[in-house]
């Protein structure tokens, strides 16, 4: 049965539970959806309001991308667990196991993979909250502030997931890669999720 398809009750249990999948990942993934859905409904509350009428096109467009980015976040959930449960058999193999360090190369690198998918993924959703904070509903800005807040903790949340995988690489330079990438994201979004914060923050008062 798919993450998906659980009540949020169960997943969390689920989350909770002595069992190595769902993990941070997979929790990050579904933050990353929650915020992105959070710029959808900012859309929701604007579309065919006349004070808003000169920036419907926008919000429309915003509204298609945050769908898609939502459902995109919401497939990494099983595909971040089906990334780590060949890595967690490949660390039971005995140490003298032929092909032993190959295998669990491979495994480290593909279980990166979605973490880091899920970073850049979540960082598309802070663009889309920057958009929909400064063109959407003002009833609503509190709901964008959130999002960005939201995308930001699952880039960090990824960003972690990357970094306990790149750390017992044999590829140093494939890791280091891995890294800087990862690295690069951080430091510029969460200037910008900040920033959203901090706007949205200021209009409050």
């Amino acid at each position: 049965m798919s993450m998906n398809d659980l009540s949020l009750k169960a997943f969390t249990d689920e989350l909770a539970a002595k069992v190595s999948v769902p993990g941070g990942g997979g929790a990050s993934a579904l933050v990353g959806a929650l915020a992105s859905a959070l710029g959808s409904m900012v859309g929701n509350f604007t579309l065919g309001k006349k004070k808003y009428a000169d920036v419907e096109p926008d919000i429309i467009r915003l509204m298609e991308e945050a769908e898609k980015l939502q459902n995109e976040l919401l497939a990494c959930i099983d595909r971040d667990a089906e990334g780590f449960e060949p890595l967690s058999r490949a660390y039971g193999l005995p140490k003298e196991a032929p092909g032993r360090d190959e295998t669990l190369e491979k495994c480290l690198h593909d279980a990166a993979a979605v973490p880091m998918e899920i970073a850049e993924l979540s960082a598309k959703v802070i663009e889309l909250q920057e958009e929909f904070a400064a063109k959407g509903s003002k009833l609503m800005v509190s709901d964008a502030g959130c999002g960005a807040v939201f995308a930001w903790a699952a880039l960090y949340g990824a960003a972690l997931n990357v970094r306990v995988n790149t750390k017992l690489m044999k590829d140093r330079d494939y890791a280091e890669a891995l890294n800087a990438r990862i690295d690069g994201l951080m430091d510029e979004y969460w200037k910008r999720a900040d920033k959203v914060y901090q706007d949205v923050l200021g209009s409050l008062k």
